[in-house]
């Protein structure tokens, strides 16, 4: 990207004055570096975010964005429904909260890893992965429905996982507001055997050790200790949250017109908050979001599971589990006074500071774990929200793409990434060779220098990194 396209407002805040359409300005976050290696797409389409209604303070983007579906990957926006302000399908994605979380174990990485090879074996054997993955739960439309409201708590209610988990998820494990009948049956038939499955593309379940404290103190906290091993879960709602996304795109796109909607590109399909099609599609959201809880819950059962039989005794409390992909309502302040936002996070993170009210307790002096994982075979790192809230208490995701899997398919074998890696100490399982290829680690950006960008513009602030031992691929 022109890094001259964009006014440096401070050290590593750059901004893209309005033009055009633009109603408010694009900020974008991240080194000179980062900024030069983005693709010129990012610009463009923080510049039609900006064009939409409603949209306050300015379109956003993290320092590990690149190019998305109608938002760029890493974009933040808030729009006001008393100014008309719009949800986008397109700017929360197909993936409906998709996200991260992290288990703590306890164990030294000397405990483990000289059983790597049945740890990777017993992992890959418990976890279904890849494309049109099936699990071993078949939900009946009562239960599907159950799990579309109830989100992680209603897994936790069928004996997956304990209460304790909730307090440690986003919105207490279930996210209100959900509404089955705004879902699709073609999304429900979809994901009927879906739960309790990792899905394929940048998905994964890591086995790592903590190799690094940046604040030992709030490592501490956590539960975050150099040296132990923590396993933590990628994944999102599967085929129910695609589905939303492409029902909800294409009733957004024939409805333009008709809300008076000028769409600079028809990716960035959007109806205005207070609309029928606008209610409608945040209650499946909301459904999509619940899914995706519900997922992981499942899936931590089953890790938990896995691991107690090579390790018994083993308590794995959770950590943390966030979400980024979303469309949350919260109160921000803005232009001096406090407001209703519907804040969009596409491929990227809440961020809440220390003494937010949303917080439980253990967590409000630190400030709000945000998970950010690495490519394959590189690091992972936890960070915390910082306080200010900067960008709507939003920070980056993962490291982001350098290029396109179509251009790692071409530069990359699966087998000998799988070898490479196996070298470096990284034992990989995966169903699909060609999946590994695309998500070579040098497809990706440098997760370390996106998450010392996060911490130097002040989104959120480094706590610990995490090195891989065992990589789970779709």
């Amino acid at each position: 990207m022109e890094v001259d396209r964009f006014e440096p407002v401070e050290e590593g805040v750059w901004r893209l004055a309005p033009e055009g359409r633009m109603r408010v300005p694009a900020l974008l976050f991240a080194s000179r570096a980062l900024l030069a290696a983005m693709d010129d797409k990012v610009a463009e389409q923080l510049a039609g975010v900006a064009s939409l209604p409603g949209i306050v303070e300015a379109a956003f983007a993290m320092p590990d964005a690149h190019w998305g579906y109608g938002f760029p990957i890493g974009g933040v926006a808030a729009f006001d429904p008393e100014e008309g302000g719009v949800v986008s399908a397109g700017g929360v994605g197909f993936d409906i909260s998709c996200g991260v979380r992290t288990l703590l174990t306890g164990l030294q990485a000397g405990e483990v890893r000289d059983h790597l090879e049945r740890v990777a074996d017993a992992l890959s054997r418990a976890i279904p992965a890849g494309v049109g993955s099936h699990g071993s739960l078949r939900l009946t439309n009562a239960e599907m429905e159950a799990m579309l409201t109830g989100g992680a708590r209603w897994a936790v209610a069928r004996g997956y996982g304990e209460e304790a988990d909730l307090e440690r998820v986003e919105e207490g494990g279930r996210l209100a507001g959900a509404d089955p009948a705004a879902v699709s049956e073609r999304a429900k038939v979809r994901q009927r055997d879906e739960v309790g499955t990792l899905g394929s593309g940048n998905h994964y379940l890591e086995v790592q050790v903590v190799d690094r404290l940046y604040r030992a103190e709030v490592a501490a906290r956590l539960g975050l200790v150099e040296g132990e091993v923590v396993v933590s879960l990628h994944c999102g709602s599967r085929g129910l949250g695609h589905q939303i996304g492409t029902d909800y795109l294409k009733e957004m796109v024939a409805a333009a017109a008709r809300h008076h909607l000028h769409l600079p590109d028809r990716e960035l399909a959007a109806a205005p908050v207070d609309s029928p099609l606008g209610r409608a599609y945040l209650r499946a959201m909301a459904a999509g979001v619940n899914c995706a809880l519900a997922n992981r819950q499942v899936l931590t059962h089953l890790v938990r599971r896995a691991l107690g039989r090579l390790f018994p005794g083993l308590a794995m409390d959770l950590l943390y589990d966030v979400s980024h992909n979303t469309c949350k309502v919260e109160s921000h302040p803005v232009g001096g006074r406090r407001r209703r936002l519907y804040v969009h996070r596409k491929g990227a993170t809440r961020a809440f500071g220390p003494g937010h009210p949303e917080l439980p307790p253990a967590l409000a002096e630190v400030g709000q774990p945000v998970l950010i994982g690495g490519a394959m075979g590189t690091a992972s790192h936890v960070l915390v929200g910082a306080a200010g809230g900067r960008a709507f208490a939003s920070a980056c995701h993962g490291a982001g793409r350098a290029m396109s899997r179509n251009q790692a398919r071409k530069r990359w074998r699966g087998r000998a990434v799988v070898r490479a890696l196996a070298t470096g100490g990284v034992l990989v399982r995966s169903p699909s060779y060609r999946g590994v290829a695309e998500e070579a680690p040098a497809a990706y950006k440098d997760v370390d220098a996106v998450v010392a960008a996060t911490e130097a513009t002040g989104l959120a602030r480094r706590v610990a990194r995490l090195r891989p031992l065992v990589c789970i691929k779709g």
